[in-house]
C-alpha cells in the first residue's frame, strides 16, 4: 500500500512538472515569430529571438533532469540502497549511537546528490555557456562543489547528533525542542553566513567612495533604512547574471550589490533597485517569511516525530520501526512530494510582496521610470522570458512578470 502511494504521489508531481513545462514551452513557441506589442518596447528582436531560445533550452533540460530525478528517486526509495547505507554506517557504532545515524544521514544525501552533478556540469558549461552567461572554470566549479560538500557535513553533522540526540534526553516531545533548535540555528545564520560562509564563495566589498555610493546612502538614509554599508558581491566570476540581495536582520541587516548589476545598470536604475530591496525591509517581508517558515518547519517536525512511531512508514522502506534517523532522510527525500503542491500558495505570497517593494520604490523615488527602466534592462541582461503561460508563472514563479510589475507601477 504505501508503496503503491507513494509511486502515485511521485509520478503525478513529475506529470504535473511536465504539463506546466508543455504549457509554458507551447506559450514560448506561439510567441517566438513576433513578439507581442507590449514585449516589443523592453527588448529588440535579436535580444527576444536570443531569450527564446535560452527559455527553451532551459525547459528541454528541465524536463530530462525531472523524469531522471524521478527515476532515481523511485530507485533509491525501493531499491534497497539506504537500508545497506544506513546497515553500513550504523555498524561503526553501538546499537544506542547517535552519531552513526548523523552521519548516515549526510553519506546518504551526498550519494544522492552524485547522479544529478552531469546536469549541473552540462547547464552551467554548456546551457548558460551558449548564451554567454557562465565566467566559471571547471576549477572553480570543483571547488565550489568540495566547499559545498565540507561545510554540510562540518555544519550538519553536530546539528543531525544534536537533533537525534534529544530523543534521548527529552522523550516523545523532542520534536517541539527539536524546531526550537533548528530555528535557532537558522536564525544565528543568517547573521553569520555573510560574514563567514559566504565569503568562502565570494568576495564581499564596500561599495567605493564616489557618486553612487553617496547616492545610495542618502537614499537608504531618506527611506530610514540606517545602513552603514553597502557591499559589492564578485558574482560575474561565475556568471553573467545579475541580482541583489537583503540578508540578516536588525542591525546585521545588509544589502547586497552584484558587480554585474552596478555594471548594467545607470546610478538611477540602481537606486531603484535599492529602494525595492529596502522595501521588503520597511514592508516587514523578512519577519512574515520568517513566522511562515517557523510554522511550517514546526510541522515538519511533528511529522517526522509522527511517521517514525508509527509500525508502517519505515518498514516501507526497509527500516526498523521508531528508528529516527532513517524518518529524517526519508521525509527529506519524501517531503518535496507534498510541498510542490504549496508552490503556488507560497509564490502567491511571495509576488505580493514583491508588488509592495515596487510601489515603495516608486514613491521613494517619486515615480515608476526608474524603476521600469531597471526592469527592463534586467530583462534584457538576463533574456528573461516575456511571454511565459500564465499557470507557469502562478505556479513557479516568485516575483511578478516584467508585464504585470511594468502594469503595477504604472498603474499606482
Amino acid at each position: 500500500m504505501v508503496f503503491s502511494v507513494v509511486v502515485i504521489l511521485v509520478v503525478l508531481k513529475l506529470l504535473a512538472e511536465l504539463g506546466l513545462a508543455a504549457l509554458n514551452r507551447a506559450e514560448v513557441r506561439r510567441h517566438a515569430a513576433r513578439a507581442p506589442a507590449g514585449v516589443a518596447a523592453i527588448m529588440d528582436e535579436a535580444t527576444y529571438r536570443k531569450a527564446t531560445d535560452y527559455t527553451l533550452a532551459k525547459n528541454r533540460l528541465g524536463v530530462i533532469e525531472g523524469i531522471f530525478d524521478t527515476g532515481v528517486l523511485l530507485a533509491v526509495l525501493f531499491g534497497g540502497v539506504l537500508p545497506w547505507v544506513f546497515g553500513q554506517v550504523t555498524a561503526w557504532g553501538g546499537p544506542d549511537a547517535t552519531w552513526t545515524g548523523a552521519l548516515a544521514i549526510l553519506l546518504a544525501g551526498g550519494l544522492l546528490s552524485l547522479p544529478g552533478l552531469p546536469f549541473d556540469w552540462w547547464a552551467q558549461f554548456h546551457l548558460e555557456a551558449r548564451f554567454g552567461f557562465n565566467k566559471a572554470t571547471p576549477a572553480l566549479w570543483l571547488t565550489d562543489k568540495i566547499k559545498g560538500t565540507v561545510l554540510a557535513f562540518a555544519l550538519g553533522f553536530p546539528l543531525l547528533w544534536a537533533l537525534l540526540s534529544l530523543v534521548h534526553r527529552v522523550g516523545g516531545v523532542w520534536w517541539i525542542w527539536g524546531f526550537g533548535l533548528m530555528f535557532g540555528v537558522q536564525l544565528l545564520m543568517m547573521v553569520l553566513y555573510p560574514k563567514l560562509i559566504l565569503p568562502l564563495f565570494n568576495k564581499l566589498t564596500p561599495l567605493p567612495e564616489g557618486e553612487l555610493r553617496v547616492r545610495l546612502m542618502a537614499l537608504a538614509e531618506r527611506t530610514g533604512f540606517a545602513a552603514r554599508t553597502i557591499e559589492v558581491m564578485d558574482g560575474s566570476k561565475r556568471s553573467g547574471h545579475s541580482n541583489a540581495f537583503f540578508t540578516g536582520f536588525g542591525r546585521f541587516r545588509r544589502i547586497v550589490l552584484f558587480d554585474t548589476l552596478i555594471a548594467q545598470l545607470s546610478p538611477e536604475e540602481l537606486e531603484a533597485v535599492l529602494a525595492h530591496e529596502i522595501g521588503h525591509y520597511r514592508r516587514g517581508h523578512i519577519p512574515k517569511m520568517l513566522a511562515l517558515a517557523a510554522v511550517l518547519q514546526l510541522a515538519g517536525f511533528w511529522a517526522v516525530a509522527a511517521l517514525a512511531r508509527s509500525d508502517w512508514f519505515n518498514p516501507a522502506f526497509g527500516f526498523a520501526a521508531g528508528q529516527l534517523a532513517p524518518a529524517f532522510l526519508l521525509f527529506g527525500l519524501l517531503g518535496g512530494v507534498a510541498t510542490f503542491w504549496l508552490t503556488p500558495l507560497m509564490n502567491l505570497l511571495s509576488r505580493k510582496h514583491e508588488y509592495e517593494a515596487d510601489a515603495f520604490a516608486r514613491a521613494a523615488l517619486e515615480g515608476p521610470a526608474a524603476m521600469i527602466a531597471a526592469l527592463r534592462k534586467l530583462a534584457q541582461k538576463n533574456l528573461t522570458n516575456l511571454t511565459p503561460h500564465p499557470w507557469f508563472s502562478g505556479f513557479y514563479y516568485s516575483h511578478p512578470t516584467m508585464l504585470e510589475r511594468e502594469a503595477a507601477l504604472r498603474a499606482g
